[in-house]
C-alpha cells in the first residue's frame, strides 16, 4: 500500500482481502494475481537482460547489487549443506524466490500499489505478499520442492521418513517424538504463508493509519506523505528482510533433513567398520 494512498472520512481504507480484477471464463483474476504476473514479467525480462550483462570484469550501476545479492544467496544456500554440491543443484531456486518475494514487498510500497487506485471498491493492484491466498501457494510450492528435494537426495521415501525418529521406531517414546516432528513438519507451509502475510499486512497498517494522521493534521493532505515516510522506508528493510527469512527457512528445512540423512550414513558406515575390528579384539 502507497502511502498516497485514498482514506475515507471515518478513518484510512484497509483491504485485506484480494479483489476480483476482472472474471475470465468464470475464473476470478484478482488484484494480486495482476500485480504477480507482472512481478513474474519483470524478474524475466530484466534479470534476464542483466544476466548477460555479467563479466569477469566488475560492472557498476545495478548489476553490482544484483551480482551482490546473488552471491550473497549462493553463500547461503551453499553454506547451510555438509555437502555443497547438494546445494548448489538448488540455488536457482532459491535465488528466484528470494528476488519474488523481495520484489513483491517493495513494489508495495510504489504509489498506485493498493488503496491508492480503486475499482469497484478495491484496489486495482496488490501485491500477492499481502494476499494470504498466493503466500499461502508460494510456502506449499517452497514445501513441495523441499520435500521432493528431500526424498531425491536421501535416496528414498523410506530414509525420508526414517530421519524423523532419532532412534528405533518400535521405541514408544523415540515413535511419539518421530510422529510430533513429522506433524510440526507439516505445518511449515503454513507458517511460512502466515509470516510472510502478517508482517507485510502489519506494515499496510501502520503506513495507512500514519498518512491517515497526516491527512487530519492537514486538510490538503500534504502532510501525508511526510508522515508516512518514516514507515515506509521502515518497510523496505523489512521487505528485504522477509525475503531473507522466507528463504533461508527454506534453505534449511532441506538441508537439516538431507545432512542429518548424511551424517547417519556416516555414522552407519564407521560403526560397520568398527565392528569386525571389535570381533578380532574379543577374539585376541
Amino acid at each position: 500500500m502507497s502511502f498516497l494512498s485514498v482514506f475515507a472520512d471515518s478513518g484510512p481504507s484497509i483491504h485485506v482481502a484480494p479483489g476480483v480484477d476482472f472474471v475470465y471464463h468464470g475464473f476470478n483474476v484478482t488484484n494480486s494475481m495482476v500485480w504477480g504476473w507482472f512481478i513474474i514479467l519483470i524478474m524475466a525480462v530484466g534479470l534476464g537482460t542483466l544476466a548477460r550483462r555479467v563479466s569477469v570484469h566488475p560492472k557498476g550501476g545495478i548489476v553490482q547489487y544484483v551480482e551482490a545479492v546473488v552471491s550473497f544467496v549462493v553463500d547461503l544456500v551453499e553454506n547451510a549443506f555438509t555437502d555443497k554440491k547438494i546445494g548448489r543443484k538448488y540455488v536457482p531456486f532459491f535465488v528466484t524466490l528470494f528476488f519474488f518475494v523481495l520484489l513483491n514487498n517493495w513494489s508495495g510500497l510504489i504509489p498506485g500499489v493498493g488503496d491508492g487506485i480503486q475499482v469497484h471498491g478495491h484496489p486495482l493492484l496488490r501485491p500477492i505478499t499481502g494476499d494470504l491466498n498466493m503466500t499461502l501457494a508460494m510456502g506449499l510450492v517452497t514445501m513441495i520442492v523441499v520435500y521432493a528435494a528431500s526424498i531425491k537426495e536421501i535416496g528414498g521415501f523410506g530414509k525420508y521418513i526414517r530421519h524423523f525418529f532419532i532412534g528405533s521406531p518400535l521405541n514408544p517414546l523415540y515413535l511419539i517424538i518421530g510422529l510430533i516432528e513429522m506433524i510440526t513438519d507439516l505445518t511449515r507451509a503454513l507458517s511460512l504463508a502466515l509470516r510472510l502475510f502478517l508482517n507485510v499486512t502489519i506494515g499496510e497498517i501502520v503506513i495507512a493509519v500514519f498518512a491517515y494522521l497526516g491527512g487530519l493534521l492537514a486538510p490538503s493532505s500534504i502532510l501525508s506523505p511526510i508522515t508516512a515516510l518514516p514507515f515506509t522506508l521502515l518497510e523496505l528493510g523489512v521487505g528485504a528482510l522477509q525475503a531473507y527469512i522466507f528463504v533461508i527457512l527454506g534453505v534449511n528445512y532441506l538441508a537439516i533433513s538431507v545432512n542429518s540423512a548424511h551424517d547417519h550414513d556416516e555414522l552407519t558406515e564407521v560403526e560397520s567398520v568398527a565392528a569386525p575390528k571389535k570381533v578380532v579384539a574379543a577374539k585376541g
